[in-house]
């Protein structure tokens, strides 16, 4: 995944700090530029603040460029990726009132659907993080699932993690629909037995295009209901990362249409989330 400039939505909250020191890591670990963009009003005691911050992240001023927006959030964000060529944008999830859940609001939804590149948001940003150590990738069958793998692969090299758990789901409920009335119950297992090793090979296939050399891989197989055994399986490991494709955008429309299996990690999230958008691609479906 190449970053040559992040980009950082940045509120005065409680999380400040912490969303600032992310920043910083994957600043100094990709040599990249910053983009801060804050939605509101500039003033001279937030801007007293804001480089205070600057200052103890141990950010130079080389290395950033401040963007004060008034109007929509979501709509002020995406406008200034978009002008200022970010690769990666940095937001915070929301946690649900009262309970210890993430799921992502109006804002984060629409920033997903329509921005122009990958973005990770951050349901518990760390000053103190190491690294992401359990890195989960999901494995799915879409337009950018290499791209996804490989972005999950940079960063557990460059972060040293000890785990990079590539998830794929294998659909059995067709597998038994179809085999129900034909076959019997040895020959089920066998024919079950044989997708399997086929989808971890398919796996390992798509592994060997990807440098990954020193780090430790884990290949899953999940069936069941799709997005709620992924987050599940997130939640098992203690991952802090789970890594996925963008959905192509829609022929009409500039919004994505993510996969429902998706939608459900979005609404009740597991963990840290990165959607891959390899901007540099031509779209597909564009005309």
């Amino acid at each position: 995944m190449k970053i040559n400039k992040i980009g950082l939505a940045l509120a005065f909250s409680p999380r400040m700090e912490a969303m600032m020191a992310e920043a910083s890591r994957l600043l100094h670990a990709y040599h990249a530029q910053l983009l801060l963009v804050h939605v509101g009003e500039e003033t001279q005691e937030a801007k007293n603040q804001l480089q205070a911050l600057l200052s103890k992240s141990q950010i130079e001023p080389s290395q950033v460029k401040i963007l004060w927006k008034k109007g929509d959030p979501a709509d002020c964000i995406l406008s200034a990726c978009k002008e200022e060529q970010v690769d990666l944008l940095i937001a915070g999830a929301l946690k649900k009132e009262q309970f210890m859940k993430y799921y992502l609001g109006t804002i984060a939804r629409k920033i997903l659907r329509k921005a122009n590149c990958s973005v990770l948001m951050l349901i518990d940003p760390s000053v103190d993080r190491k690294g992401f150590q359990q890195i989960v990738a999901n494995a799915e069958d879409s337009a950018y699932v290499e791209d996804a793998i490989a972005a999950a692969c940079e960063i557990g090299l460059r972060e040293k993690a000890q785990w990079l758990h590539v998830v794929r789901e294998v659909k059995l409920l067709g597998l038994t629909m179809s085999s129900m009335d034909d076959c019997t119950e040895d020959q089920y297992n066998e024919l079950r037995n044989n997708l399997m090793r086929t989808e971890i090979k398919n796996v390992e296939k798509l592994l060997a295009r990807i440098p990954h050399a020193g780090l430790k891989i884990n290949i899953k197989l999940l069936s069941g209901k799709s997005g709620f055994e992924l987050a599940q399986f997130a939640q098992r490991k203690q991952a802090d990362l789970l890594v996925v494709g963008a959905s192509p955008r829609r022929f009409f429309f500039f919004d994505r249409v993510f996969t429902h299996d998706l939608e459900y990690i979005f609404q009740d999230m597991p963990c840290n989330l990165l959607v891959v958008n390899p901007k540099q691609r031509k779209e597909v479906g564009r005309g």
